[in-house]
């Protein structure tokens, strides 16, 4: 391979038959996509210039949030339009080799990790639920108010003594609604992964995030969860649910270790 470009990895999938890539799809680069096969695996990889996706100009463009906005959707749209064509393991973002012949020797190095992974979520797709609450919902009934002889001092050292215990107490009350919505949700899944809540400059909502959780969730149990999701909904007034899906299984195929360390290794500068 010219050695001015590298090999950028979206996903690992099983070898298809006739060995066509995914048709249409271009990546962070606008590159068209292809496939690298080994050990009856698929790289979906891109060839990219070194000039804007080696090391140091990866560093200088992940400092760039319009560039790593446009960059990542390019990435995962590639994951999504190669996962329509069959059960897929997203790769994490700026994932690069040299060429295409590590990618050859990483499959193979790797197979049975991935032949495992992809076996334990054909079938399964991931679903994401988001829980919010307006705090305000969950505060304790405003009792009557006593020490009316405390000193101003004291009365106002109170005051903020019982509002940290009623957030407090609104936060609990907000928890176990959100881990009881788990609980239901979990039951149709055969896995699930809990994530930070996100912040609240990004993700732009008000009030708690309480609940940030992915289900990988059978196929033939898509349209029980949704159904299910509405349902909490509708029994839990004061939760707001928010589900997204279905994705490929991010939250569930994890590369395994020495893939990451091998990925680290091959990183072009």
């Amino acid at each position: 391979m010219n050695g001015s470009l590298a090999t950028w990895l979206y996903a690992v999938t099983a070898a298809p038959e006739d060995g066509t890539p995914p048709r249409g799809l271009t990546g962070v680069a606008d590159e068209p996509v292809r496939l690298v096969e080994s050990a009856g695996l698929a790289a979906v990889v891109g060839s990219v210039p070194l000039e804007d996706f080696g090391e140091d100009a990866l560093r200088d463009h992940l400092e760039d949030l319009e560039w790593l906005e446009r960059t990542a959707r390019a990435h995962h749209r590639v994951i999504n339009g190669a996962a329509r064509h069959g059960q897929v393991i997203p790769l994490r973002f700026a994932t690069l080799y040299h060429d295409d012949d590590r990618v050859r020797a990483m499959l193979q190095e790797r197979r049975d990790d991935f032949t495992a992974t992809l076996r334990r979520v054909a079938g399964r797709t991931e679903w994401g639920v988001k829980a919010y609450v307006d705090p305000r919902s969950f505060l304790p009934d405003p009792e009557e108010p006593t020490g009316g002889e405390d000193s101003p001092g004291t009365a106002y050292l109170l005051r903020r003594r019982a509002q940290r215990q009623d957030q407090e107490t609104a936060h609990l009350r907000a928890t176990e609604r959100a881990e009881a919505i788990h609980a239901s949700l979990a039951a149709l899944a055969v896995a699930t992964a809990a994530h930070p809540p996100q912040d609240t400059a990004l993700a732009a909502y008000e009030g708690w995030m309480v609940l940030n959780n992915s289900y990988l969730v059978p196929d033939a149990l898509d349209e029980e969860f949704t159904a299910l999701v509405t349902d909490l909904g509708e029994r839990y007034p004061a939760i707001t649910l928010e589900v997204s899906g279905p994705w490929p299984p991010y939250s569930f195929t994890a590369p395994p270790k020495r893939a990451e360390e091998a990925q680290q290794e091959e990183t072009p500068s």
